[in-house]
């Protein structure tokens, strides 16, 4: 029997996955990645889902149902929603995510997020949320989040495992190093509330506009990356007294 290219990159390049609880004893924060229409409704733009996609519903219901236990909680949390300007192009990216749209609106399974006290929505305007956090003044909304909250582990969930969440995974590690984060010593991505698009091969190659980007393959790299720099990968996320 022939192994698919994900077996073999499972094989080759492991990612040991753990199940974690949480409790009141570390100080935990929740971050959300870019959980809107944009990314995640079907049909709701350029880089949204055409049709239903399992990986994406289930990284929603993930997502939703930690969200709500942190708020249950009051443990803090800090949402990311990508919003461009219409005259600002991401590339390689078509326009997504225009301020004031639906798009760059939280999904509607997470709109209540929007009412909690205990939740900081930080709109951002590039692929990199800790960059996207930094102000004209040359403070950082999410660094004074991790500060004021005196939080020790994130938790990350959302959209896309090898885009926006790795590249923050990756700069947040970086600053946490450089011991520009304290007290933050550790950063947890959920895998199953983390979710990515999906563009077969033998779709890109009938359009040449298009990159392959083979779903399962690369959300299996993106997490590969992030355990390499030093963030913990989780399976299942429960929660203790």
């Amino acid at each position: 029997m022939v192994s698919s290219p994900v077996d073999l990159l499972r094989e080759h390049l492991p990612v040991e996955q753990e199940s974690v609880v949480l409790s009141g004893d570390v100080k935990t924060g929740l971050v959300l990645v870019d959980v809107v229409n944009g990314f995640c409704t079907v049909g709701a733009g350029n880089l949204a889902p055409r049709q239903p996609d399992k990986q994406i519903q289930e990284m929603v219901d993930e997502s939703v149902r930690v969200a709500r236990v942190f708020c249950e909680k009051n443990w803090p949390v800090f949402a990311f929603l990508d919003s461009h300007h219409p005259d600002v192009p991401e590339h390689p990216y078509p326009p997504h995510c225009i301020i004031g749209t639906d798009e760059a609106k939280l999904v509607p399974a997470l709109e209540w997020l929007e009412n909690e006290p205990n939740a900081t929505l930080k709109p951002k305007d590039c692929i990199d949320g800790f960059l996207g956090s930094m102000e004209k003044d040359g403070s950082n909304v999410f660094v004074d989040w991790v500060k004021s909250n005196q939080i020790q582990v994130i938790l990350v969930v959302g959209i896309c495992t090898d885009i926006c969440i790795l590249d923050f995974v990756c700069s947040t590690m970086s600053a946490r190093n450089r011991g520009l984060l304290a007290p933050l010593e550790g950063v947890i991505v959920y895998s199953r509330a983390c979710a990515t698009f999906d563009i077969p091969v033998d779709v890109a190659k009938e359009d040449k506009d298009l990159t392959a980007h083979p779903q399962d393959l690369m959300h299996h790299v993106g997490l590969y990356i992030a355990k390499g720099r030093g963030a913990k990968v989780a399976s299942e996320v429960s929660f203790g007294a």
